[in-house]
């Protein structure tokens, strides 16, 4: 495998977002490999549009992105207010390149970063990565329950 290399987006992730740039401030089709990512290793995120994924970017208080030369082989982010919560959201690796501490590298950068260094408490939800959050220090929250609705249910017109 060749070298792989960790990306501290800006907020907003604007040289990602914006410019599609990769490893060392290159052009690299950004928007295009993080969608491949997700269409082919995120089941939730699936046919995100580059719209979309420009949006929640730009939304994003922590961006972190895993290359190997030009392909985007991992990717996280965080929205937090930056005091008593943060969210992490959409962590991924290619499936070929899991097992390697990749993931773990992208959580601990998510974690670490200075924007997220005062907050209380940060969250995650998983559908079938719960022994690996476990792992790297997430726990249980015994009594909360995590409760959904679609938004657009209570858009009045």
């Amino acid at each position: 495998m060749t070298s792989i290399r960790l990306i501290k987006h800006a907020p907003g992730a604007p040289g990602l977002r914006i410019f599609g740039l990769g490893p060392q401030m290159q052009p690299a089709k950004g928007i295009l490999k993080l969608k491949e990512l997700l269409d082919k290793h995120a089941f939730w995120a699936k046919d995100r549009s580059p719209k979309e994924l420009r949006h929640l970017l730009a939304q994003s208080t922590v961006v972190i992105s895993l290359w190997s030369d030009k392909r985007m082989i991992g990717f996280g982010r965080a929205t937090s207010d930056g005091l008593y919560r943060a969210v992490l959201w959409d962590i991924v690796v290619a499936r070929d390149l899991q097992g390697l501490g990749l993931g773990r590298k992208v959580v601990d950068a998510l974690l670490s970063a200075h924007a997220l260094k005062k907050v209380e408490k940060i969250y995650l939800m998983t559908t079938y990565s719960t022994e690996f959050y476990l792992e790297v220090g997430f726990k249980k929250i015994q009594g909360q329950q995590v409760l959904v609705t679609n938004g657009n249910e209570y858009r009045t017109s």
